[in-house]
């Protein structure tokens, strides 16, 4: 399925009643905020919140706001639009709502409403476009992009630039990203081209599917190597589809539902044979199981979509709901695990990665406060609010204990702004990938064998 600029049509103008002023299709679902009875418990949850205090930047004011459109009270307009994007969309009210109000939804539904009513014009519609469509759902342009900045990191160009300062030509916010690139290697998509199956390392027990990601297979490479290894490790056999594509989840937060849908469609199809769809990226897989929501007015595809995203399964809790080898070797890191916000509140996993730290020998959990808060990278939500960011990454960093050497976590996005975070307070802690930790224990294992072989 191709990605044709021409198959990005709009929806056609509608009204869900006489007096809404959202005038296109896919409007925010009343059911979801019908159960709202604006009591304030999400309050405290909401980072926006607790750093501005005011209450449009409060899911209940949010939710207020979209209803307010809905009834015809208010407009679609920048006052509208300000606090709706300013939403991290971390999910943390929905798990403080008694009644289970799903706010996510809602801002993402608005945000569709938004970008209809409101485009992006002139330079900030160029850099969205060149991203979200030109860009992160081409694999092959990706791994250009890759290269060049693998030469950047190789050449001693990377050196210079930092050294002679121009880097300082840059905004401060993206300079410090930068500060923290990963090194990049060879996406794993790219490795395993030719292969159809990766096999299980002894006894199949059963084939997976796995989804590399966009960003995520040029950046962080080595962690859906790390993924492999552990799912081969405990008796999976590995299918990379090839037509797999970015799982729109920064689309959506953009607004750009229709873009989602057409990616959606895409991965629905890549992976319409497996039985199960592995992922390792938090965002991602919260996206994926949520596709049925992008289909409310399609029937057929919602069905598709149903059904396909009971297969998505994170990696942490797929090893933890089919067993797992314990890892013998030990691995003496004291460790603070960080909870990804679409892991902990979108998909509701917190133990399962917990679990399969503290099966490492040697592992030492230390406990942090708030741990499900969230560190204010949501996406692309550092680069597109770096002030908002800055201040909730500051927020998070304070609750993290300093005799933690490592970070563990299991989100991309999270793993970029903790980083951030560790080196703006002189820190030296280790961010690391829940997968890594269990797939460092595993080699260790497999060289202290070879050791004993040689004696």
């Amino acid at each position: 399925m191709g990605l044709n600029e021409s198959d990005l049509i709009k929806e056609p103008a509608c009204q869900t009643n006489s007096f809404s002023n959202y005038l296109w299709s896919d409007p925010p679902d009343e059911n979801k905020w019908a159960d709202c009875v604006h009591c304030g418990m999400c309050l405290e949850s909401c980072p926006t919140y607790e750093i501005t205090g005011q209450e449009q930047h409060s899911p209940r004011g949010r939710v207020h706001l979209i209803k307010s459109v809905a009834e015809g009270k208010l407009e679609v307009n920048e006052h509208f639009m300000d606090p709706v994007f300013a939403c991290l969309d971390c999910r943390a009210c929905t798990t403080a709502c008694p009644a289970d109000v799903d706010v996510g939804g809602l801002i993402e539904e608005a945000r569709g409403q938004i970008r209809q009513a409101m485009p992006l014009k002139g330079w900030k519609k160029a850099v969205s476009h060149l991203f979200l469509h030109s860009l992160f759902p081409h694999h092959n342009r990706l791994y250009t992009l890759g290269n060049v900045l693998k030469l950047y990191q190789k050449s001693g160009m990377q050196t210079f630039v930092r050294k002679t300062g121009l880097i300082n030509i840059i905004p401060q916010h993206l300079a410090e990203m930068e500060a923290i690139m990963p090194e990049v290697k060879k996406p794993v998509r790219k490795k395993y081209k030719h292969e159809k199956v990766i096999k299980a390392k002894g006894e199949t027990k059963s084939t997976v599917a796995f989804l590399t990601g966009c960003v995520m297979d040029v950046m962080f490479s080595e962690i859906n190597e790390a993924t492999i290894n552990v799912l081969t490790r405990n008796g999976n056999d590995v299918m990379i589809p090839q037509n797999q594509t970015c799982c729109g989840a920064l689309h959506v937060h953009a607004g750009d539902r229709e873009m989602g849908r057409k990616l959606a469609k895409q991965n629905i199809e890549a992976f319409q044979h497996a039985e199960k769809v592995i992922v390792n990226s938090a965002g991602c897989g919260c996206m994926l199981k949520e596709y049925p929501e992008l289909f409310r007015e399609d029937p057929v595809w919602r069905q598709k979509a149903e059904t396909f995203s009971k297969k998505v399964e994170d990696i942490s809790k797929y090893l933890y709901d089919t067993g797992y080898k314990r890892p013998i070797a030990e691995i003496k890191a004291r460790v603070v695990y960080h909870d990804a916000c679409h892991l902990a509140h979108g998909q509701g996993i917190r133990d399962e990665p917990r679990s399969l730290l503290l099966d490492i020998p040697g592992v030492e959990m230390v406990e942090m406060a708030n741990a499900d808060r969230c560190c204010g990278s949501a996406g692309i939500y550092n680069i597109t609010n770096p002030e908002m960011a800055k201040e909730v990454l500051d927020s998070k960093m304070k609750n993290v204990p300093k005799e933690a050497e490592m970070i563990v976590m299991g989100n991309p996005g999270c793993m970029l702004q903790m980083a951030m975070g560790v080196q703006k307070n002189g820190r030296n802690q280790k961010i690391v990938h829940t997968v890594q930790l269990l797939d460092w224990a595993y080699q260790k294992e497999d060289r202290l064998k070879e050791g004993e072989e040689c004696l």
